[in-house]
């Protein structure tokens, strides 16, 4: 048997694992690598042994043998981190297992900037690149559709012929105004953002699907103080006031909440609040707790990243949009209990 114990030693390298599981070198290799013919319950052994003893592979040398680099790039303009960093940590998720490690490149919304990561991103010769973004309906200020590695998009437009990951923001829409419907609200106001963004249109046609009324959408900024400002105008407004409010994002249904506390109105008993986004740190400090629409950008992030991979393979992939659903989070703010399963 291999003695690893006592004190700090060297790189475990493929000799002695070869020595430790009582095979060849070249079989070691075979197994670790997933190469070769040779029975399952051995490669397996191999693999057991290997991580047991702490070996772990040359990076560099792996690279030479394959001819990558072992490394994803990963591109965005959102320097705040809201999209991006539960984009990321999905992508390292996937990749992680696969030896691959991802890089993060923040280029605001600068086309200089962002040309001279690329360019950097292709000197370290990355096996490929994913953007993302702080919106879905704009394209990074960078031209990535003749790059020699291959390209993946999440949550930011794609150029033709590419493969888009995005959160589906009609479907997300439904599941919120489904749930107040279901819950007995029949007078649903829609607080959002900006009309000019795509999502904020697609929320929209939902909501008026679903609510099966034409009430006008209240269009406004990603803020509390906007969604502060939106309950002030529908107070003031005559005739009934709202028994429900779906917001576009957390921030403006914490604004939304705030204002209606200030005028003796409860939330949930008089009126029900959804937000979208699932912003963990609004959220769960809003009082009461917020339920919200989660966009699933973790997972988002790692099909994005097992997508890149199977590219960066020579694997083939149908080009175009992918849409992925979106979850309903049930806390205090609506009423109702939480969906089963």
């Amino acid at each position: 048997m291999l003695n690893i114990s006592g004190g700090k030693r060297g790189r475990i390298t493929i000799h002695e694992v070869a020595a430790a599981a009582a095979v060849s070198i070249s079989t070691a290799s075979k197994a670790l690598n997933d190469t070769g013919r040779m029975g399952s319950e051995t490669r397996e052994r191999v693999k057991r042994i290997a991580a047991a003893i702490g070996y772990r592979p040359n990076a560099l040398a792996r690279g030479l043998l394959s001819k990558r680099s072992f490394t994803i790039g990963l591109l965005t303009n959102d320097t705040y981190g809201r999209f991006t960093l539960p984009v990321m940590a999905g992508i390292s998720d996937a990749l992680v297992d696969h030896g691959v490690s991802v890089f993060l490149c923040a280029i605001e919304d600068d086309p200089a900037l962002a040309q001279i990561h690329v360019d950097a991103m292709l000197d370290k010769q990355v096996d490929g690149i994913i953007a993302t973004g702080k919106r879905l309906d704009r394209r990074l200020p960078v031209d990535l559709s003749n790059l020699h590695v291959p390209v993946v998009y999440a949550f930011t437009e794609g150029t033709q012929n590419s493969v888009t990951f995005r959160s589906d923001d009609e479907q997300g829409a439904r599941l919120a105004v489904e749930w107040l419907v279901k819950i007995g609200r029949r007078r649903i106001a829609h607080i959002t953002g900006p009309e000019d963004f795509f999502s904020v249109r697609e929320r929209a046609g939902a909501y008026h699907e679903v609510a099966g009324h034409r009430e006008p959408v209240l269009y406004g900024v990603w803020s509390e103080s906007w969604g502060h400002e939106a309950v002030d105008q529908l107070w003031r407004r005559p005739g009934e006031k709202p028994d429900a409010l779906f917001c576009g994002n957390d921030q403006i249904a914490r604004g939304a909440v705030d204002a209606l506390r200030e005028r003796g109105v409860k939330v949930p008993q008089d009126v029900s609040v959804i937000g979208f986004d699932n912003w963990e740190i609004v959220a769960a400090q809003t009082r009461p707790p917020l339920t919200t629409v989660d966009m699933e950008l973790k997972e988002l992030g790692r099909q994005a990243g097992l997508t890149v991979l199977a590219l960066a393979e020579g694997r083939p992939v149908e080009p175009g949009v992918r849409k992925l659903p979106c979850r309903l989070i049930v806390r205090q703010s609506c009423g109702g209990e939480a969906p089963q399963g």
